[in-house]
């Protein structure tokens, strides 16, 4: 009997380095009151328009308690949503991650992506992540946009990055 190659079995993992867990479900004391979070803008790193990438959402934290919840459903909304914007190339779930593969998007721009999630037992969310888009495979023009010290970009309230005027 000849010996024959084996082929390996890629199991995959999603990514940590683009992983974010839903707000506003940190455990607490009794009586104690959560600090507000309204208004706050909670966002993926920077994505460059060539990259196409996992996008992990957790909610365990929402579901903690109650093992066999688990997604039952995703929709996701993006915007803008214009030719050669942010592309929601495809959706999955792995219990209480859900996970969307993005791609394209416009340099420069901050794209609102909002996911209606509802689980298994009946509970639902809706939260809206931003995901700045910006060239990072070409230097920008410096001195033109305001960045933090990661490289990602300072956005208005709209989600619009802020430049500076020469």
């Amino acid at each position: 009997m000849s010996a024959s190659a084996t082929p390996a079995i890629h199991t995959w993992k999603p990514s940590a380095a683009r992983t974010l867990t839903i707000t506003g479900f940190t455990p607490r004391a009794r009586g104690a009151c959560p600090a507000p979070t309204a208004g706050s803008i909670v966002a993926w790193p920077v994505k460059d328009p060539a990259d196409v990438l996992d996008y992990v959402y957790d909610i365990s934290s929402a579901i903690w308690g109650d093992e066999g919840d688990s997604i039952a459903f995703l929709n996701i909304t993006i915007s803008p949503a214009a030719a050669g914007d942010l592309t929601l190339t495809s959706t999955t779930s792995n219990g209480h991650q859900a996970i969307l593969w993005l791609s394209a998007g416009q340099s420069g721009t901050t794209y609102s992506v909002t996911l209606t999630i509802g689980t298994l037992a009946g509970r639902g969310f809706q939260r809206t992540v931003m995901l700045p888009c910006l060239s990072l495979s070409v230097e920008p023009p410096l001195g033109t946009e305001l960045v933090t010290n990661t490289g990602a970009p300072i956005v208005d309230q709209s989600g619009n990055p802020i430049f500076i005027e020469s």
